[in-house]
């Protein structure tokens, strides 16, 4: 598929943060927002205002992606059932990126970075982690994802500069850092939708992205973890 005619959306409410960007051509555009609790309300209207000022309406899409965790149970759910909504509507294929994955992505986009170990706090004295390196431009996993007490990581064994993302390298830097020496890019604390474009458009060239109805989240936690959860 040629870039300059793609038009793909892409959505992430799986953190503190609601964001979504828009790719049309060679054009990106992308709304960040930190806003708790909002995600019901503030993700529909973000969508709308960048295809209004792309000028492109939802069935003029090749796709949509979306961030399909890990993170908050009920961001990351919000997540799933807004994209399948505007994909059965505008009947276009949906596409998964990992939220991980997104935040390596912005440390090589905005670093440079070659080996990233992204963190988001998963709560319960946990983080969502995994480690990732740069091959032919996208962050790969060399890791599985889990939920795990920063002091139960085993040795990532990466050697060289390491880059570290995600909110859970704020809350347990200590901890993290004594397992790995990683230089901490403070300004990169959620994952943002630019990045999922970027790493969504290897499978919309190869024709992976699935019909809506498929989406699945990935909640890296299994379901007795959450039964633990007040109010579950």
């Amino acid at each position: 598929m040629n870039n300059a005619s793609i038009k793909l959306l892409a959505l992430d409410t799986s953190t503190e943060a609601c964001s979504v960007a828009l790719q049309y051509g060679s054009e990106v555009l992308t709304l960040d927002e930190v806003c708790p609790q909002q995600h019901s309300k503030r993700i529909l209207p973000m969508v709308q205002q960048l295809l209004r000022q792309a000028g492109i309406s939802l069935n003029q899409l090749d796709g949509i992606v979306f961030g399909r965790g890990p993170g908050s149970f009920t961001g990351v759910r919000i997540g799933v059932g807004v994209t399948q909504g505007l994909a059965f509507g505008a009947d276009v294929p949906v596409h998964g990126v990992s939220t991980l994955a997104a935040m390596a992505q912005a440390a090589q986009r905005l670093y440079g970075a070659k080996q990233v170990i992204a963190a988001i706090d998963a709560r319960m004295a946990e983080v969502y982690i995994g480690s990732f390196s740069l091959q032919q431009g996208l962050m790969q996993a060399l890791s599985n994802e889990v939920a795990i007490k920063p002091q139960d990581i085993s040795d990532f064994g990466l050697n060289g500069e390491v880059h570290a993302v995600g909110t859970g390298w704020q809350t347990y830097a200590e901890a993290l850092l004594a397992k790995q020496p990683a230089v901490i890019a403070a300004d990169i604390l959620y994952p943002s939708a630019q990045d999922m474009l970027t790493l969504a458009l290897p499978a919309l060239s190869a024709g992976q992205f699935i019909a809506a109805e498929l989406a699945e989240p990935v909640y890296v936690r299994d379901d007795v973890t959450w039964q633990k959860l007040p109010g579950r």
